[in-house]
């Protein structure tokens, strides 16, 4: 045979297709088969199924070699979801009227913690309402927002200590409802005055030294009827940062029981305000392990704490 006609059959074939198949035959049987076989564009295969209606179904990918996909029930870190514990862990608390407060409290989680507040009162006003907190403290404003929510709402807000509550913590700690404020046995608590700064213009620093006045006058107001103290009593304990354990919280009247009861916990005996400022107090330790007696700082409770009159028993 000669080159001259191989050539001319193979062109026919390319025209006609196998068995004398027209063009469009072979236009028909081209498409059939680029829509059973995968497309493959930059070394990924990817396949697309669809419905009879033309809708799709899924795509799927291949990854390239030497790259490892890691699905999301492989991450140690996420708990392994099913259908009724499908969705975000914040979203299944929301289901059991938790509210959880961590963190700093600005205007983000103030703004968070208010809708989910008025959303759980608008859905049943006769059930309670629980608030976690863990928080160092924020804005006076944002927390004072959180706390008119919490007076809005016509269910009881119930508050719980995590960890910490300092600061605002605190304060919002003590503002819930009443016989209904509680703290984990190894959380602390703190309270202070409000804490600010400010730059510019003498006037200016006048004006916002007038503003943290307020707030401190306040704040003091709506601790002292959140706790049962004056209002004088806690301008002097707020002067300096305060901490508290779940014990001495409930005897101070910010919380009303501590989960696992008093045992759970433990409470500090003798008075720890004394700070020894003498080098004959400071190394006066070893006499409560040699010979029995406690250091000066432990023994006796000074009238005033930074007096060089202290006496021991």
């Amino acid at each position: 045979v000669r080159p001259g006609a191989m050539a001319a059959a193979s062109a026919s074939a390319a025209v006609n297709g196998p068995r004398g198949m027209g063009a469009k035959g072979v236009a028909r049987r081209c498409a059939a088969a680029k829509a059973a076989a995968p497309a493959k564009r930059g070394g990924v295969a990817r396949a697309a199924h669809e419905r009879k209606d033309g809708t799709r179904l899924g795509v799927r990918s291949a990854a390239p070699r030497g790259l490892r996909m890691v699905g999301r029930a492989s991450n140690p870190a996420i708990a392994p979801r099913s259908q009724e514990l499908s969705g975000d862990p914040f979203a299944l608390l929301l289901k059991q009227r938790i509210v959880f407060l961590g963190g700093e409290v600005n205007d983000f989680s103030a703004d968070a913690v208010i809708s989910q507040l008025l959303l759980m009162d608008s859905l049943d006003p006769t059930k309670d309402i629980r608030m976690f907190i863990n928080s160092p403290g924020g804005s006076v404003t944002a927390g004072l927002g959180i706390y008119d929510a919490m007076n809005m709402c016509r269910a009881d807000v119930s508050t719980v200590c995590f960890g910490l509550a300092a600061s605002m913590g605190a304060f919002l700690l003590g503002a819930g409802a009443k016989g209904k404020r509680l703290s984990m046995p190894n959380a602390r608590i703190m309270i202070h005055q409000p804490l600010g700064g400010a730059q510019g213009a003498a006037v200016d620093l006048e004006i916002q030294a007038k503003e943290i006045m307020y707030h401190k006058v306040n704040l003091n107001r709506i601790m002292a009827e959140c706790t049962g103290k004056t209002v004088r009593q806690i301008d002097l304990d707020t002067d300096r940062d305060r901490y508290m354990s779940p014990i001495e919280a409930k005897e101070y009247g910010i919380i009303d029981e501590i989960i696992g009861g008093d045992s759970a916990t433990y409470a500090v005996e003798g008075d720890t305000k004394y700070f020894p400022k003498t080098k004959e107090e400071y190394i006066s330790w070893w006499r409560e392990v040699e010979e029995g007696q406690r250091s000066s700082q432990f023994a006796g409770k000074p009238v005033e704490p930074f007096k060089k009159t202290h006496t021991s028993e």
